[in-house]
């Protein structure tokens, strides 16, 4: 029997059968094979002191929000449990990098702020981990900067003091005994150099808050060779709030990931969570709009005038695709899905639940979503999975065909999986590249942050867009679908690679960290000096979007491609 109280996805995963479940890119996210647990979301009030007594693992995070660990046969028990409001499931995050290759830009280095350079704000970077060891994240006389360590691979936390013990080992093999805390993509490594990188290989190399402390964390994956999980990111987002209360410092938060799953509204237990987040200490969190704006992953229409048409192109040796389709729930809709072969089904958006069909060598499980707790929309989701012993579900075109029954607003959306997790060829034939935003940049209370190309001062296609709206804001009081807030370099970006050297990086994962390190200047500009002891949150977001500058080819601020413009720290600091 479906919940109330569970999204939609998690609805359906609970409906399908395990062996089904572990073919899908989705469904199978959360459960754990071995104990047969589900790990999930629940947003709640008062205390799940009951669950924990039936022997549900119980991990209270802030503001109302817990990670449960349920056995799949008590699954019901959290419909049953008048203090859970809501259950989500976690979603996959996806590292918002790019292919490079462009020049190198350096990132901003010593003198150009004068004394501003992040000492007395704790920068943290939720990323991949960090080779710690890397002079970059040292002080002069050798030290490390890395107030703690978590890393949620090893299970494992290492302070300050057990990190100088490895750094003065006598070699970077004796450290890593240790330390044994190793950032194998190099991705973070890169992140926090850009952000807080002090600069070892040359004033040109030095990232923005150069002086800043770090606080590191490590995401952890499930399983091998898998993604981090949104559940793993609340946990590091919680760690890094309490150590920043501990250590009395303000800090900025650096996000470099996402992923294309929900209704890109604010509305998911995520993004709600990070807006609940931003408002416990002295916090800036800095999220990249991910890399799907010109990825072919998203479209929009309406189909007020009549019957609407989306193709999707299905390449090659697809595995799996799992299709999202958002629409307001007052609106009514028949849904033909036709095959490349040109079977079809139609289904009627009134009918809610699960239902399954099967065209060609392809089995759909679809499942008619109902309004939430917190959102208006309505989603009806499809995954398409290979028929019987088949490995691919069949490629070419499919045909979506929308027909109107009833409409209001008669607006729809559809969301491909990232395309990190897509064969090259799988994109909608005629996309639209705004609201490409990667979640959780959607959420209100962080700072987004897109990328332009440094090198031509224009925007980078990749480059996750907003809300298309938001170019008639002169007429509006309100920002909340004002995203990105504001663009920094992403192409052919100078970091510190995993292993001593310097590389070139391409993506919103590099945009970010620009602003992060600006964030951590404003903080100690404000609290650190005493200038403003109230300059964190969406202070100084205000502050970098009164900043930001023109960028090539933009006439209208804020726009859905760079936001307020290009970041421009010397302008954001108040004079």
């Amino acid at each position: 029997m479906d919940s109330q109280k569970n999204e939609n996805l998690l609805n359906l995963a609970l409906d399908t059968e395990a062996a089904e479940r572990a073919r899908s890119l989705e469904l199978d996210v959360g459960y754990d094979t071995a104990q047969r647990s589900w790990e999930v979301i629940v947003k709640y009030h008062g205390s799940l002191r009951e669950l924990a007594e039936r022997g549900i693992k119980v991990e209270e995070l802030i503001a109302g929000y817990a990670i449960l660990t349920v056995p799949e046969p008590e699954m019901d028990l959290l419909a049953d449990t008048e203090q859970i409001e809501y259950v989500e499931k976690p979603k996959r995050l996806f590292f918002a990098d790019a292919a490079g290759g462009m020049p190198p830009c350096y990132a901003p280095g010593g003198n150009l702020y004068g004394s501003l350079t992040g000492r007395g704000v704790l920068v943290a970077v939720i990323d991949s981990g960090i080779s710690y060891w890397n002079p970059d994240f040292c002080r002069a006389d050798g030290t490390t900067r890395i107030r703690y360590l978590w890393d949620q691979v090893l299970g494992r936390e290492y302070t300050e003091a057990q990190i100088n013990e490895a750094l003065f080992a006598g070699s970077r093999q004796r450290a890593e005994r240790l330390v044994p805390s190793i950032d194998t993509s190099g991705h973070g490594t890169a992140v926090a150099g850009i952000a807080a990188g002090g600069g070892a290989g040359g004033a040109a190399y030095a990232g923005i808050a150069r002086e800043s402390d770090l606080l590191i964390v490590r995401l952890g994956t499930p399983r091998e060779d898998s993604f981090p999980r949104t559940t793993e990111l609340m946990r590091a987002l919680t760690y890094t709030v309490k150590k920043a209360l501990a250590l009395q410092m303000p800090v900025a938060v650096n996000l470099s990931f996402g992923n294309t799953y929900g209704a890109h509204n604010g509305t998911s237990l995520l993004e709600r969570f990070l807006d609940n987040l931003s408002e416990i200490g002295r916090s800036v969190i800095c999220v990249g709009s991910g890399n799907e704006g010109a990825s072919g992953g998203h479209v929009s229409g309406n189909v007020l005038s009549g019957t609407a048409r989306e193709e999707l192109i299905v390449g090659g040796y697809e595995t799996g695709l799992n299709v999202q389709l958002w629409k307001e729930y007052t609106d009514r809709f028949e849904v033909t899905l036709v095959s490349p072969a040109g079977d079809s089904f139609t289904v009627d958006t009134d009918r809610p639940g699960k239902q399954i069909y099967r065209l060609g060598r392809t089995r759909i499980l679809l499942y008619n979503g109902e309004p939430a707790p917190y959102t208006t929309a309505q989603e009806i989701y499809f995954d398409l999975l290979p028929a019987g012993d088949g490995s691919y579900i069949d490629g070419g075109i499919w045909t979506f065909v929308l027909t109107p029954r009833r409409t209001v607003t008669g607006g729809y959306a559809f969301y491909l999986p990232s395309k990190a997790v897509r064969n090259v060829g799988t994109r909608f034939v005629r996309p639209t590249p705004d609201v490409t935003l990667t979640i959780p940049s959607t959420a209100s209370g962080v700072v987004t942050v897109g990328a332009y190309d440094p090198r031509y001062e224009a925007y980078a296609d990749f480059s996750g867009r907003g809300y298309p709206e938001q170019e008639g804001m002169a007429a509006r009081t309100a920002d909340t679908f004002v995203k990105p807030d504001l663009a920094a370099p992403g192409v052919g970006v100078s970091a510190p690679d995993r292993d001593g050297g310097y590389t070139s990086v391409t993506g919103t994962s590099f945009a970010a960290p620009f602003v992060t390190g600006a964030a951590a200047l404003l903080m100690q500009w404000g609290i650190v000096e005493g200038n403003d002891p109230y300059l964190y949150g969406e202070k100084v977001k205000a502050y970098l979007r009164k900043g930001a500058q023109p960028i090539r080819g933009e006439t209208i601020y804020p726009n859905a491609r760079v936001g307020y413009g290009a970041l421009c720290i010397a302008e954001s600091i108040p004079r």
